[in-house]
């Protein structure tokens, strides 16, 4: 045998070597993991092999007028940039069937908005909308630069004029109406707990027709009273069946407004619940 046959052998069995140890992974579930491609059995997004290493993309965003007036439309552009030198990006990884994801959250915990930004020629995402009231909002991207990871950017917005009212939320499971079906939320454990996982099961009633909305069988946003914890998930199973099940880790002991989503014979029905999450004892 040659030399160079030799050496043909030896990275041959290299490449099998390294092809059975290869791991594919969901780049928005990292926890989903599979020998074998395909897709992710949470949120059906390709598995892929060899994640980068997470880094935070900076996202402008610039909102004109500069000085906004309740209840008159402001156009929301969102730039991305790359964390080295700051050049724009300009490549995106659909994700749920959008390039970018877009959530606004008032101070009142009152305005909730989940809606898609229009990808410009330049690479950056426009938005128009109509702030409802003054006071402090919340505004979250959700992109993914190709060839990056997943990213969830949170800017603030600041509407002149009187904020609303403070509040001070209470726990909330009770049974919710939708746009037209009936969603029952229980927890195990009964009281979540800071730090540890909760599993979060919905019941939904009824289930007929119920369909993917945007790529998946149901959104999840949770945000802490004090809006400082957002948290963009989807289900850990889901079937497409009158039970949906979240599997969630609240990071501080405050009480969260958790937004929930599903689509049942083409209506979006949107419901909230409000969670007190506590302190290991």
């Amino acid at each position: 045998m040659t030399m160079r046959s030799k050496v043909w052998l030896l990275l041959l069995f290299l490449g099998v070597m390294w092809a059975q140890d290869k791991v594919y992974v969901c780049p928005m579930d990292p926890d989903v993991r599979s020998s074998k491609e395909g897709v992710c059995s949470r949120c059906g997004m390709k598995l892929v092999a060899g994640l980068p290493d997470p880094v935070e993309y900076p996202l402008d965003l610039t909102v004109t007028p500069h000085r906004l007036v309740s209840g008159q439309k402001a156009s929301l552009d969102f730039a991305v940039k790359d964390p080295w030198k700051g050049r724009p990006v300009t490549h995106f990884t659909i994700v749920h069937e959008k390039l970018f994801h877009m959530f606004v959250i008032s101070q009142d915990l009152q305005i909730f908005v989940h809606d898609h930004p229009v990808l410009q020629p330049d690479g950056s995402f426009v938005y128009e909308y109509a702030f409802p009231q003054p006071g402090m909002y919340r505004v979250l991207g959700d992109f993914y630069p190709d060839g990056a990871t997943p990213q969830l950017v949170t800017k603030t917005v600041i509407v002149p004029g009187a904020p609303p009212a403070a509040i001070k939320l209470a726990r909330d499971y009770s049974t919710k109406d939708g746009g037209n079906m009936q969603v029952a939320l229980t927890t195990d454990p009964p009281q979540p707990i800071a730090g540890q996982k909760t599993q979060m099961y919905f019941h939904l009633s009824p289930a007929d027709g119920l369909e993917k909305y945007i790529g998946a069988w149901a959104h999840m946003l949770a945000g802490s009273d004090d809006l400082i914890d957002l948290i963009h998930t989807h289900p850990l199973i889901a079937d497409g069946g009158p039970q949906v099940q979240f599997s969630l880790v609240f990071p501080r002991p405050r009480t969260y407004r958790v937004w929930v989503q599903f689509q049942r014979k083409g209506v979006v029905n949107t419901v909230h619940y409000d969670v007190p999450v506590t302190e290991l004892q």
